[in-house]
């Protein structure tokens, strides 16, 4: 080797020390964070205590007049807070189970080695246990009308949904479709303390699940349309075997909205609105879903929650994100298969209604 190539051996030494140095340094921290959780035991258990709002604190007291006060724990809301059984937890002592796990957030992650999550919206936390509660409750919901688990038809994302909480500065939230990941934000009024934002993303879980297409404006206006539906229907399902009931239903995420609307009742949208389909076409996704989630809640009125439900899912699988008569045409077949041919006339009745079929 001649001078010109070889390698100074100080540098060679220098190489090595910092090499040394890098591998050092992430056995220690792999020993920390092992040790940390060492001192953290599970409870083991499956089952839990939580403290949520059912589900919001507008949409149960009817008080229009509650604001977020930068997350302040005011006497107002208290009476909105429900002590609710946590179920599918994998006994970790974390928030995080067979159907939803938080991944990460602002503030430390909920812990408690007896799976007892009593927290108030003044804590990072309370966001976490919401996320966790609605998302489980959502899939159980699924599971209950027969998809997967089983039942008869199959599965709808019956597995864990990754969340990140209060990590979104704007007043937005989103899901993602290759992570299987849900991003709730912390602009206003934190979104996941409003179950129906929680519950309306989990909408598009849904669909991402069911390889729907987002292949057109129409696609995405139905997306919206049935993450506003699929909120109500399941907040109302929940809110109803814990006895709690709403005086507007068909106002969707009444407690998010009182950051950005002035009018009352504060709505993000409503579900009971008089679109018609093509007239009313915008062009703006969230403006068109009305003429979707519409449709959908008649025929929810037309059925009851339980064959409204089943059948829309149902007729969702595989949808190749064409136009809404398409996928109504899918959801009149779901419900002839499910119910028979009266029950699909009614479903088809409904959609014409609003000028889709």
């Amino acid at each position: 080797m001649t001078a010109a190539t070889r390698v100074p051996q100080s540098s060679q030494t220098k190489g090595e020390i910092v090499k040394r140095a890098i591998v050092l340094a992430a056995v220690l921290a792999l020993a920390t964070a092992s040790a940390a959780l060492a001192t953290k035991p599970g409870s083991g258990s499956s089952n839990g205590t939580a403290r949520v709002f059912v589900p919001n604190p507008v949409q149960d007291l009817g008080d229009q007049t509650l604001t977020d006060q930068k997350d302040a724990d005011y006497a107002a809301l208290h009476d909105a807070y429900h002590v609710v059984p946590l179920t599918n937890l994998d006994g970790s002592g974390f928030l995080s189970g067979d159907y939803a796990t938080i991944v990460a957030s602002t503030g430390n992650l909920a812990y408690s080695p007896t799976n007892t999550f009593l927290y108030n919206r003044h804590q990072d936390e309370f966001e976490q246990v919401m996320a966790y509660y609605w998302i489980t409750e959502a899939q159980l919901y699924i599971q209950s009308l027969g998809f997967g688990s089983g039942g008869t038809l199959p599965p709808i994302n019956e597995e864990p949904q990754r969340l990140r909480i209060n990590q979104w500065g704007a007043d937005n939230s989103f899901a993602t479709e290759h992570k299987d990941e849900m991003r709730l934000g912390k602009g206003g009024v934190d979104d996941a303390e409003d179950a129906e934002v929680i519950l309306h993303e989990y909408g598009h879980a849904i669909h991402f699940a069911q390889g729907f297409q987002f292949s057109s404006e129409e696609a995405g206006a139905i997306s919206e349309g049935f993450g506003d539906y699929w909120a109500v229907t399941v907040s109302e399902h929940v809110s109803e075997a814990l006895g709690v009931q709403s005086p507007d239903p068909a106002c969707v995420a009444d407690w998010d909205s009182t950051s950005y609307t002035s009018g009352e009742p504060h709505c993000l949208r409503r579900l009971d609105g008089d679109k018609v389909y093509p007239d009313d076409l915008a062009g703006e996704v969230h403006a068109d879903g009305e003429i979707w989630s519409s449709a959908l809640w008649d025929i929810r009125g037309e059925l009851g929650p339980t064959m409204a439900d089943t059948a829309i899912l149902d007729g969702q699988f595989g949808f190749d994100g064409g136009t809404m008569p398409a996928l109504a045409r899918d959801i009149v077949g779901a419900a002839e298969g499910l119910y028979g041919s009266s029950v699909a006339d009614e479903v088809e009745a409904v959609f014409a209604a609003h000028g889709i079929l």
